[in-house]
C-alpha cells in the first residue's frame, strides 16, 4: 500500500469549532504506553528512543492541520479550521467559510514544531480582524529556519466542561491498541483510561465507555447534555479504520476530544508515522 501524502490544504467545512491549545506531551497516549500504563501489556519503556522520547522507529510526525485531515478523512468529526502560508491566505479562507467565527484560535504549526505552548506559537482569544492580521503577522515572523514549512491554523474557541483523549498506537510485538480516557488537567492524575487491542468491534467499544471511572461526567453535566455514546464509538471504530488502511500509522492522538453539546469534536491532533 502507497503510504498516505498529505493532500494540499483545505478547508473542512466542519459546524463545530476549534479548541485553543494543545495538551503537553506528558499526557498522550505514546506516553502513556511508554510509563506501563497498559498494565505491561504494552510497556515501550525499553525502546529506544531520541531526545524528545520519540521512538527511533518514527520517520514523521505531521503537522497539527495534516493530522487533522488524515483522521478527518476516517470519520474522526474534528472541529473547523482554515489554513494558510500567508496572512491574506487565511483573510481570504475565512471569508469563504463562515463556520470559523470569533474568538478565534491562531498556531503556527509544522512538522518540525512539536510544542506550540511552551515556543510562544499560539494566540488565544482573537476577537477582530485587526487582532488577526497582527496575531498572523506575529507567528510567521517568529518561524525558524529548522521549523521548515509552516502554515497557520486558525480556528474557532471551543468551549465545552469535559475533555477526552482518545489513541491509536501500532505496539511492535501487540499490533494497533486503541485507548480512551478521561483527558483534561487532571487527566495523569486520574488516569481514568481503558483500552482494547484492535481491531475492535462496535461492542467493543462500547465497552471501552462503560469502563471509565467517571461515568457522571458522561452523563448531564453542567447544563450540558450527556455524552452521545454512539458518536463516540464512532470515534473509536474511525481510528481503528485509520490503522487498518495505513500500516505506516505509528500512533495517533487524539487531544483532547471536548464534549460539545454532547458530541465529541477532536481539537487537537497528533499523528506519526513509520517508515
Amino acid at each position: 500500500m502507497t503510504p498516505w501524502q498529505p493532500h494540499p490544504p483545505n478547508v473542512l467545512a466542519n459546524k463545530a469549532a476549534t479548541s485553543q491549545i494543545e495538551r503537553p506531551c506528558g499526557w498522550s497516549l505514546r506516553c502513556w504506553l511508554r510509563r506501563g500504563g497498559t498494565h505491561s501489556i504494552c510497556s515501550r519503556r525499553d525502546e529506544p528512543s531520541d531526545a524528545r522520547g520519540i521512538p527511533n522507529t518514527v520517520s514523521v510526525t505531521l503537522s497539527e492541520a495534516e493530522s487533522r485531515r488524515l483522521v478527518s478523512e476516517h470519520g474522526v468529526v474534528v472541529s473547523g479550521f482554515v489554513t494558510g502560508e500567508t496572512t491574506e491566505t487565511i483573510l481570504d479562507a475565512l471569508k469563504t467559510d463562515k463556520s470559523v467565527t470569533y474568538p478565534l484560535v491562531v498556531k503556527l504549526c509544522g512538522r518540525q514544531i512539536a510544542h506550540k505552548s511552551e515556543r510562544g506559537l499560539l494566540r488565544l482569544q482573537i476577537n477582530d480582524q485587526q487582532s488577526l492580521q497582527s496575531a498572523c503577522d506575529e507567528l510567521l515572523a517568529a518561524a525558524k529556519p529548522s521549523d521548515g514549512n509552516v502554515e497557520l491554523l486558525v480556528s474557532s474557541m471551543v468551549k465545552g466542561n469535559r475533555e477526552l483523549i482518545c489513541g491509536l498506537h501500532n505496539d511492535p510485538q501487540f499490533g494497533l491498541v486503541v485507548m480512551l480516557g478521561v483527558g483534561g488537567v487532571l487527566a495523569e492524575a486520574i488516569r481514568d483510561v481503558a483500552f482494547r487491542l484492535a481491531p475492535i468491534t462496535e461492542t467493543d467499544a462500547a465497552e471501552m465507555i462503560a469502563d471509565l471511572g467517571a461515568q457522571r461526567l458522561l452523563g448531564e453535566f453542567r447544563g450540558e447534555p450527556a455524552l452521545r455514546r454512539r458518536d463516540l464509538i464512532d470515534v473509536l471504530m474511525a481510528l481503528c479504520s485509520l490503522g487498518a488502511a495505513h500500516p505506516e500509522v505509528h500512533s495517533v492522538d487524539l487531544n483532547p476530544l471536548i464534549i460539545v453539546d454532547g458530541r465529541p469534536v477532536a481539537v487537537d491532533a497528533l499523528v506519526e508515522l513509520t517508515q
